[in-house]
C-alpha cells in the first residue's frame, strides 16, 4: 500500500503514520531522514544533496524525488510506504507521480487530516506543556509564533496539493480533530 499523509502542522500525522506502519507493515518515509541517510551513505543522489546543502541551498525537487526513488527500491518498501512531509508542493506531487509511473506504480490513497486551525494552536501549546511535564525538551517550532509561520507556509505551499490529488480522485479526508483512536479507525475505513 502506497500512501501519502497530508495535513497541517500539529494535525497528528506523525501519530497516525506510526499506527499505519504498525497496521500495514510498511515504512514511514520522512524526506528529511532519507536525505540525511543518503548523504551519510554517499549515494550518487546523496552526494548531489550534500553539495547543495553544504553550499547553503535548498535541495531541489529532482534530488528529493531521486532519494525517494532509491528508498522505495529497498526491501522494506516493496509492499508499500507512507510518505509524510512530501509532497509539499504541486510540482513535487507531479514529479512523484511521474517517478512512480516510470516504475509502473501508483499511489493507493492520499489521506488528509482535516483540522480546525484555531484548535491546532491550542493542541500545539498543550503538546509543549505535556512534553515539559514529562521532562522532555520542547521542539523549537512548538511555540505559537513558529507554529503560525509553519501554518502560513502550509496554507501557501502544501494545501494546494490536496486539491491536486482531489482532482485525480485519490484524496480521502478524515476529521483530524476527533480523538486519536477515532482518527485511526476513520483512516482504516477510508483505506477499505
Amino acid at each position: 500500500m502506497r500512501l501519502i499523509l497530508l495535513g497541517p502542522p500539529g494535525a497528528g500525522k506523525g501519530t497516525q503514520a506510526q499506527r499505519l506502519v504498525a497496521r500495514y507493515g510498511i515504512p514511514q518515509l520522512s524526506t528529511g531522514d532519507m536525505l540525511r541517510a543518503a548523504v551519510k551513505a554517499g549515494t550518487p543522489v546523496g552526494l548531489k544533496a550534500k553539495a547543495v546543502m553544504d553550499a547553503g541551498g535548498l535541495v531541489s525537487d529532482d534530488i528529493v524525488v531521486g532519494i525517494i526513488n532509491d528508498r522505495i527500491e529497498e526491501a522494506d518498501a516493496k509492499k508499500g510506504f507512507i510518505l509524510d512531509g512530501f509532497p509539499r508542493t504541486v510540482a513535487q506531487a507531479e514529479a512523484l507521480d511521474r517517478m512512480l509511473a516510470q516504475k509502473g506504480l501508483k499511489l493507493d490513497a492520499v489521506l488528509e487530516l482535516k483540522v480546525d486551525e484555531k484548535a491546532l494552536l491550542a493542541r500545539i501549546e498543550n503538546r509543549a506543556r505535556e512534553t515539559v511535564a514529562a521532562g522532555g525538551a520542547v521542539r523549537a517550532d512548538d511555540n505559537p509564533e513558529a507554529f503560525k509561520v509553519r501554518l502560513d507556509a502550509y496554507r501557501a505551499q502544501t494545501a494546494p496539493v490536496s486539491a491536486y490529488y482531489e482532482g485525480k480522485g485519490a484524496l480521502k479526508t478524515v476529521d483530524g480533530m476527533a480523538p486519536i483512536d477515532d482518527v485511526t479507525a476513520a483512516l482504516a475505513k477510508a483505506l477499505g
